[in-house]
């Protein structure tokens, strides 16, 4: 199924869920997978369409030591907007803050 999230960090962040209850994402079977990609990408298409994004992130917290905090694969499809952010650089890099500015500390 496709959700809006309860606690966004963008206007727009969606969850895409899959029906069986199931903690990782590497345990989909290959069918599940198609069909979770098959609604991330309707969703994209959606969020387009109503919000008109500049970009996406794109995540899955998988494991707790990762901050999945829900243990119930979910894909967080969480549009960007060009000034959400002074240097969006890095993007999902910044999970860990001191190693996502690669390219200034050469």
């Amino acid at each position: 199924m496709v959700i809006r999230d309860a606690y966004p960090i963008s206007d727009g962040h969606t969850l895409i869920i899959p029906k069986r209850h199931i903690g990782s994402f590497f345990d989909l079977t290959s069918a599940e997978l198609s069909d979770l990609f098959a609604l991330l990408n309707n969703a994209k298409t959606n969020l387009d369409r109503e919000l008109s994004p500049d970009g996406y992130n794109v995540g899955i917290n998988d494991g707790p030591v990762a901050g999945q905090t829900i243990p119930h694969l979910h894909i967080h499809l969480i549009p960007r907007y060009k000034g959400d952010r002074a240097d969006p650089r890095g993007g999902v890099r910044w999970i860990v803050p001191e190693k996502a500015d690669y390219w200034s500390k050469r």
